[in-house]
């Protein structure tokens, strides 16, 4: 749009923050449901394009009659319990579009909404459990698992604040916490490894976490967890006023990764032109740029899935499109990822779109986190009450209020 430049963008502006907010209820609304079709024998595909259609469909409801741009900023996927990327299969592809899930296996779902530009994404692991079995009490490897990617992943969001942002004390030690120097990647890397490890588990190699910007899911700053070899390394540190991607990846095998020998389904646009040669070419292209942007998409959200992977050859070859491997543990041990959008305010974290917290009374294991230093930070809180909560309960005292209404102070008062 012309007026682009004058609008901000910042989360200064409370339209911002009440955009990230729509589509991050959109992503929580769908990404419920997904889970819930997620049980033994469900196709993936079906699971898949069911998702997209309920994220179309829940789009379609907001902003009415705006003249902003509105869409998904990531196509539902499903990947199986050793698949580390997400994973989406096509139709035209026989053997993959029969590919079902298994009973206890844990599979990644990845999704989400985009409002003006400004996107969410949300990604959770669950247990496929068959219909009659969705809560039942979960041991041994598979409890395991789970525990060390929550609590990891729990840390990680810690790690993610500016130092001091949550100080308490008087102005001298609030400063004096401001200027505590920063965790480095290697810092944070070791953190969290000493986590997962707490639980016999290890981090898969090169987890990213990204800076968010408008029409940008992988901006100017990352951080690396368990960077391989040479590569992968961390560049710059979180801000207040940013938005991010928070990943966490763990494995019970060894965390190393593969590229396997399968179509890559899933494709983003990259900031290269390149004067296509072939006309499929151009008008796959074409559809990508009216339907998606900069988001990542799944050549079955395409208008011909069988031209779709005719056309995106040449994209490919000649850089306008950067396709997402698929990549699986390399012990094909079962894998867990979560993925959590963020925006780092003065009064802390606000988790924009989230998986949901982990029933943790469900998950029995033998093993637990002994560092000292690492529980002392997970006890600390993610964002400072601003003192709302507090007002409402002298208003109890006169009046009874439901348990709700504190939870809507407590929401209101992350926005300030």
């Amino acid at each position: 749009m012309a007026d682009d430049a004058a609008i901000d963008y910042t989360l200064n502006n409370p339209d911002t923050l009440t955009k990230y907010k729509t589509a991050a209820q959109i992503s929580h609304k769908v990404l419920e449901a997904v889970s819930g079709w997620c049980v033994e024998g469900a196709k993936i595909l079906s699971v898949c394009q069911r998702g997209d259609k309920l994220l179309e469909d829940e789009i379609a409801k907001v902003y009415k009659g705006k003249k902003i741009s509105k869409g998904i900023s990531h196509p539902t996927t499903v990947s199986p319990s050793a698949y580390v990327t997400p994973y989406t299969p096509l139709s035209t592809d026989l053997e993959e579009a029969a590919a079902a899930l298994k009973a206890n296996e844990p599979v990644k779902i990845q999704l989400g909404a985009q409002i003006d530009g400004l996107g969410t994404i949300v990604c959770d692991t669950i247990l496929v459990k068959t219909d009659e079995d969705r809560t039942g009490q979960v041991s041994g490897r598979e409890a395991d698992l789970m525990l060390a990617t929550y609590y990891a992943n729990e840390l990680l969001l810690r790690l993610m604040m500016p130092p001091g942002l949550l100080a308490s004390g008087t102005e001298e030690e609030k400063k004096k916490a401001a200027a505590e120097k920063r965790p480095t990647q290697t810092k944070i890397s070791q953190m969290v490894e000493t986590v997962v490890k707490s639980y016999g588990c290890n981090l898969v190699e090169g987890t990213t976490s990204w800076l968010f910007e408008r029409n940008e899911i992988e901006g100017k700053k990352k951080i690396v967890l368990n960077p391989p070899d040479k590569e992968g390394k961390t560049e710059g540190s979180p801000e207040i006023g940013e938005v991010w991607g928070v990943e966490i990846g763990v494995s019970l095998g060894a965390g190393k990764v593969k590229t396997i020998d399968q179509r890559p389904t899933l494709h983003r646009r990259t900031a290269i032109t390149y004067q296509l040669k072939r006309p499929s070419s151009r008008q796959t292209l074409s559809e990508i740029v009216k339907k998606f942007g900069n988001f990542p998409f799944s050549l079955r959200q395409l208008d011909d899935e069988r031209a779709a992977k005719v056309g995106v050859v040449e994209c490919v070859r000649s850089n306008v499109l950067r396709q997402y491997e698929v990549v699986t543990d390399k012990d094909s041990a079962p894998v867990a990822r979560l993925l959590t959008t963020i925006a780092i305010t003065k009064n802390g974290v606000i988790r924009l779109s989230a998986p949901p917290a982990l029933d943790i009374s469900r998950f029995k294991s033998d093993k637990k986190i002994t560092d000292e230093q690492i529980l002392k930070i997970l006890e600390q809180p993610t964002a400072k009450s601003t003192g709302a909560k507090g007002k409402n309960k002298k208003k109890k005292k006169k009046a009874t209020k439901k348990p709700i209404e504190e939870d809507e102070d407590e929401e209101s008062s992350e926005e300030e």
